[in-house]
């Protein structure tokens, strides 16, 4: 986009992301990602349309781990051979070429990962003022003033310290473990000292059968619970021994969050008849009403405990996503530059979070994000064929880890009917607009990136904010020592 600046003078060491993050590390920032408040709401859409039929809805959330550990295993090859930050991004990049990564990093952070953090933070707004306002719905101003501090609390961390946002990550990711295991105990308990417990699993299968199209959406609401299952290759370039670590924690991480909804799900099943869950607004309020009522607040504080965990790995991906964008040359120079002292992002948190922060001013943005819910697959589906291609035209590369192929065609064609699945089902022009938004990326590719037009005064910019946030051009990856 732009002439790099030269380095600050007197930097001692090299500038670059350290591998900080082990294996423990890297699987709580997996976990901490995945399990956010889908756990606690998405149990009533999927048993919904799976038409109440409890073996069904189980299935569908076991199918849901089982496609997501497919696209992972395809992501922890790409992740082990290429570690190195931006995820799809920079795998789309490599594979398929500049334009199709560009077309990437418009759509995610301008938009998907954007407002996905805003509603995130809004949610947790929502469960942290809702006890101030017993049987009141909590005023629109606060719940927004609440999130955008708590975006801005995890962007100063997020640029401060990357221990300290690692130290969040795996303190919020033991409590909501210890949440979840709270609840499927308890489920348990009930199941073995109640009989009547048992009986929705005795005839698990006997009510309707949900059609093609029912089952789409159950798939949906289940995939929505699993979403953050691809984050771990935005932080590739910080994990130590990544060749090992990056398959392990991502079989690790995938095996534990399936065992752990499963789990949940069969407790609320134990409690609760499938109706009630439907009916529910809240299934897990409403099953500790039922189970803990005298202290049945442990819910909504462990689903926020949960969100704000998940808020934090989406900020620390989305300035790891912003940063590698910017390093191939598709975003402006500043971006990929690291604080001196801190050897943090700082510049992309900064940007990441002020985008977030204007999706919370009009809430209304937010609810479009559910008709982009198709490019979030087709970048899926665009990384495995990147998958694909490297095989055969880079085959010399080397991959501590890889996947059976026909995994990766079999994810292609989970991405292909996750893309078509909902325009077919219920065409809006919304998908049109998305679509649309996608391809006007485009319009900035071929004048600043394919013929790399110079703004004029924008180096001066550039070297301005460069004093004045003190950060630096980064050294070459491959110079660049574990800590």
């Amino acid at each position: 986009m732009s002439s790099r600046p030269k380095k600050v003078k007197g930097d001692e060491g090299r500038v670059c992301l350290k591998r900080r993050l082990g294996f423990f590390d890297s699987v709580c920032f997996l976990v901490g990602s995945i399990i956010g408040a889908g756990i606690f709401v998405s149990p009533k859409g999927v048993l919904e349309y799976a038409q109440l039929n409890v073996g069904v809805s189980l299935c569908i959330w076991a199918a849901c781990g089982v496609v997501c550990i497919m696209c992972s295993l395809c992501y922890a090859e790409l992740g082990s051979a290429l570690p190195v930050s931006g995820g799809e991004y920079y795998h789309v990049r490599r594979g398929l070429g500049s334009l199709p990564a560009f077309i990437t990093i418009w759509t995610l952070t301008l938009f998907i990962r954007p407002a996905s953090n805003a509603a995130r933070a809004l949610i947790f707004a929502e469960y942290v003022s809702r006890p101030f306002y017993s049987g009141c719905p909590s005023p629109e101003l606060l719940k927004k003033i609440l999130a955008i501090g708590i975006l801005w609390v995890l962007g100063v961390i997020n640029s401060k310290s990357i221990k300290m946002a690692t130290w969040v990550q795996n303190v919020f990711t033991v409590l909501k473990l210890m949440s979840l295991t709270f609840i499927a105990v308890n489920g348990m308990t009930k199941f073995g000292s109640n009989p009547k417990a048992s009986e929705p699993f005795k005839e698990a299968f006997n009510s309707e059968i949900p059609n093609a199209a029912q089952t789409a959406e159950a798939f949906f609401q289940g995939l929505y619970a699993y979403a953050g299952w691809n984050y771990l290759n935005y932080m590739a370039e910080e994990i130590k021994n990544p060749s090992k670590n990056i398959p392990r924690s991502i079989l690790t991480a995938m095996c534990a969050v399936i065992v752990f909804y499963l789990l949940v799900n069969i407790s609320y099943l134990t409690v609760l008849t499938p109706k009630e869950i439907v009916s529910s607004a809240a299934v897990s309020v409403t099953w500790a009403d039922r189970t803990i009522p005298s202290v049945a607040w442990i819910i909504p504080v462990s689903v926020a405990v949960s969100i704000f965990g998940s808020l934090n790995g989406g900020m620390f991906m989305l300035g790891r996503l912003n940063y590698a964008g910017s390093k191939e040359g598709h975003l402006p120079a500043i971006i990929s530059m690291l604080h001196v002292r801190y050897m943090t992002p700082a510049p992309a948190m900064i940007i990441s979070t002020i985008i977030a922060s204007i999706f919370v001013i009009p809430s209304d943005l937010i609810s479009l994000t559910n008709y982009f819910s198709f490019s979030t697959w087709l970048l899926v589906g665009l990384t495995c064929i990147s998958l694909v291609v490297l095989r055969y035209r880079e085959p010399n590369l080397e991959r501590p880890y890889k996947v059976f192929l026909p995994i990766a065609f079999g994810v292609i064609a989970v991405s292909i009917f996750l893309v078509l699945a909902p325009i077919i089902q219920s065409p809006k022009v919304q998908y049109f607009y998305a679509l649309l938004f996608m391809l006007s990326s485009v319009i900035f590719y071929i004048p600043f990136v394919y013929f790399k037009l110079q703004i004029p005064f924008f180096d001066k910019i550039t070297c301005y904010l460069q004093l004045l946030l003190e950060v630096s051009p980064t050294d070459i990856f491959e110079d660049c020592k574990t800590e």
